[in-house]
């Protein structure tokens, strides 16, 4: 996770400078970068002119900010950058006495709450968390998506239904087979015994769909989105479950790949020939394709390889003029 730690003043800046040393020493997951204004000249930092410029245009470069300054400050500076729970980064406060750090902002998707919980006890501070499920004792919806590396399908069900745990009323959680909490696999219905008017339901979209593709040269991005749209249409899935597309070693620049991955905002992950030829025998291959790229088989493969390997193929094969498109999904769903 990467983060900045923002200060205004001489004493906030020393603090930030101490406090990201001890984080990037003691957190592997953690690399903190420290602004401070150059007028101070605090050697090791990042030295700005202007605090106002530089968090605008930094604000969405980092998965987390610490400030160490006002309340005031930070919630007038940063006010018309925050676009929504689901995509702004973390924010947390540390006032410059080097009390308490505050989950301030993004607590449960954007990972505030769970980083000021690690913040307070490798630097000796009191975590202020205000969330209710936190301070009750009780999980929030957008928590078990995070914990499952999942998706929420929208914030106001996800909302409405965190609202309900908070308020003690009971609420079934279902999940897949393979998370062994229930026996409920990936479920296309359901139906719900309740003697509630009114019910409460969200959706959490898990990412574990992996696409192994083939392709001649030079595919136009538009066409390997269309052929992905299909297949994932032809076998009800969700676009969102997407959790990265593997291909050969040898189409690493295609373009249109490329752009497709970027489209959907996903991994392109690259699997060599090296690697192929060690499973190729499991899958069913091609002279054409041996001939042409020295290997016998692509999209099943690389759809294996890059995967858990603990699953199984949904699609082996599906082939788009040029392009081949294998899905394998992953059964190692559980909560982290």
């Amino acid at each position: 996770m990467k983060i900045a730690i923002w200060t205004v003043t001489r004493g906030a800046g020393n603090i930030a400078k101490e406090y990201a040393q001890i984080l990037n020493k003691k957190l592997n997951d953690i690399i903190a970068d420290t602004f401070t204004l150059k007028k101070f000249e605090i050697s090791d930092t990042l030295q700005i002119d202007d605090f106002t410029a530089e968090i605008t245009e930094k604000f969405n470069l980092y998965e987390g900010h610490i400030f160490i300054m006002a309340s005031g400050i930070v919630i007038r500076k940063i006010s018309s950058l925050l676009k929504s729970k689901d995509i702004d980064p973390a924010v947390l406060l540390i006032d410059e006495g080097k009390h308490f750090v505050i989950s301030l902002l993004s607590g449960h998707l954007g990972g505030a709450n769970e980083l000021t919980q690690k913040v307070a006890e490798i630097l000796n501070l009191v975590p202020i968390i205000t969330t209710s499920s936190d301070i009750t004792g009780k999980i929030a919806v957008d928590s078990i998506a995070q914990k499952l590396n999942a998706e929420l399908e929208d914030l106001k069900s996800a909302k409405d239904v965190t609202s309900l745990i908070v308020d003690g009323k009971k609420v079934n959680i279902l999940f897949p087979k393979n998370v062994k909490i229930s026996e409920n696999g990936n479920s296309e219905g359901i139906v719900l015994v309740s003697n509630r008017k009114k019910v409460e339901i969200t959706k959490i979209c898990p990412k574990n769909i992996i696409l192994g593709i083939g392709c001649k040269k030079d595919i136009k991005a538009e066409h390997i989105l269309e052929a992905i749209e299909d297949i994932m249409n032809k076998y009800n899935l969700d676009i969102k479950a997407i959790k990265h597309i593997a291909t050969v070693d040898i189409k690493e620049n295609e373009e249109g790949l490329i752009k497709a991955a970027e489209f959907l905002e996903v991994e392109l992950k690259i699997i060599s020939r090296e690697e192929i030829k060690k499973v190729e025998s499991m899958f069913e291959g091609s002279d054409f394709v041996q001939t042409n790229i020295g290997v016998r088989a692509v999209s099943e493969p690389v759809a294996f390889l890059s995967s858990s390997q603990n699953g199984r193929f949904i699609a082996m094969k599906e082939k788009y003029n040029g392009i081949t498109i294998s899905i394998y999904e992953e059964d190692n769903l559980q909560l982290i």
